[in-house]
């Protein structure tokens, strides 16, 4: 199949790019001792979307020299990589989210409720695959087999997507409603989680090819929103990573508290100026709030006031 160069062109490049970020981000996690679910869901993620590129490669170069039975055999691969890819992947950024959360809340409660959603949803859409496919079996008989999946699973694929990516949006909303921090840096990290509106582009052109008949196109599509899933679900942790040294490069002598994504403290202690938004071990974030926890008498002073300003607008900048 000649016209399939540029489908596996885009293919590699696009996994290349998610293993080297997801890479990096499990290398930071390790690296700094703070590992959890949300990390093991990317790995997994990984590791699919590998094994998706490397069916792909087996599915559209030189597949006449495979049996019948393999050749079915890759397009199932196929189909189901791409589900475990793009659902391990909204799995991740749903657990940076719970890993943020105060344990014993609602608000955590229903995050997990919706992880187990997710993976219904997951399981759902996998056996969808087969049913439809094996319900009408003439497709097996083609040269270059594949399953003409029709209306139900694009609708279904546009519903699951844009709902769970609308949840994936909505929660970091919700969880720093409350915090106390500028607009500016509200903005700076509903921007990292608010990258899930890619990936329902990406899938709506993919459910697009889907109902206008396949073809390498809804392969390539597929490829495509795989990748950009996997690549979402580690922003939240590489930009935080940057921001990070980038804080470190402009105060390097300060020790102004740094909040990440997924932050672990070495050892627990009371500060009467700090206030942490979270009671989990592995998920603490550290805001400072001077101007409530300071003495009346050292506000009194305007020179003191000013420090703190000065002190509040060097935080701002290390939010991640």
């Amino acid at each position: 199949m000649s016209s399939s160069g540029p489908t596996l062109v885009v293919g590699i490049v696009l996994t290349i790019v998610a293993v080297i970020v997801t890479s990096f981000r499990l290398c930071i996690r390790t690296r700094r001792k703070r590992l959890w679910l949300d990390d093991a869901w990317a790995a997994l993620g990984m590791i699919f979307n590998l094994m998706l590129l490397i069916a792909d490669c087996l599915y559209l170069q030189d597949f006449e020299r495979y049996p019948q039975t393999t050749r079915i055999a890759l397009y199932y691969m196929i189909a189901q990589f791409f589900y475990a890819v793009v659902w391990a992947s909204r799995l991740s950024i749903l657990f940076t989210i719970v890993r943020l959360t105060v344990p014993g809340t609602i608000f955590r409660r229903v995050l997990t409720c919706t992880a187990i959603t997710f993976g219904i949803v997951w399981a759902l859409l996998f056996s969808q695959v087969w049913w439809v496919c094996e319900s009408e079996p003439s497709w097996k008989t083609q040269p270059h087999p594949q399953c003409d999946l029709g209306r139900g699973v694009a609708i279904a694929q546009i519903i699951t997507d844009v709902l769970g990516d609308f949840v994936l949006i909505l929660a970091p909303f919700c969880l720093l409603y409350k915090v106390r921090l500028s607009w500016a840096q509200k903005i700076r990290v509903l921007s990292v989680f608010s990258a899930s509106a890619i990936t329902t582009i990406v899938s709506l052109v993919h459910a697009y090819y889907i109902f206008s008949g396949g073809g390498l196109k809804e392969v390539m599509a597929a490829i495509v929103e795989a990748s950009m899933s996997l690549i979402v679900a580690n922003l939240s942790v590489v930009v935080a990573f940057i921001f990070h040294l980038k804080a470190e490069e402009e105060t390097p002598s300060t020790s102004t508290p740094i909040l990440t994504f997924g932050s672990q403290p070495r050892k627990r202690h009371r500060d009467p100026l700090a206030t942490n938004f979270t009671g989990v071990e592995s998920t603490p974030i550290v805001l400072e709030d001077l101007s409530e926890s300071l003495p009346r008498s050292m506000k009194a002073s305007d020179d003191d006031e000013n420090s703190m300003n000065n002190r509040d607008g060097k935080q701002a900048n290390d939010w991640c």
